[in-house]
């Protein structure tokens, strides 16, 4: 099997790192190889976005962390 060599954010690191810890795989080889499939699935099944922002305020947000703008 080819072997890839990736950087993610500290935060994605996190993430997998919790997923191990609580069991839902193995290690972080497996967590990573089956995230990555299943997001490869996905995109493949709605494809790609055209003008993902179109309709959203230019930033997304009202000065609020965690409230989106529609």
């Amino acid at each position: 099997m080819p072997k890839v060599q990736i950087t993610v954010p500290e935060h994605l690191e996190m993430q997998i790192a919790q997923l191990v810890e609580r069991g839902e795989f193995v290690n972080r080889e497996e967590a990573i190889e089956d995230l990555l499939s299943t997001g490869i699935r996905a995109y493949k099944t709605s494809g790609p976005m055209e003008d993902e922002d179109a309709g959203f305020e230019d930033d997304g947000m009202m000065g609020h962390e965690d409230e989106y703008v529609f």
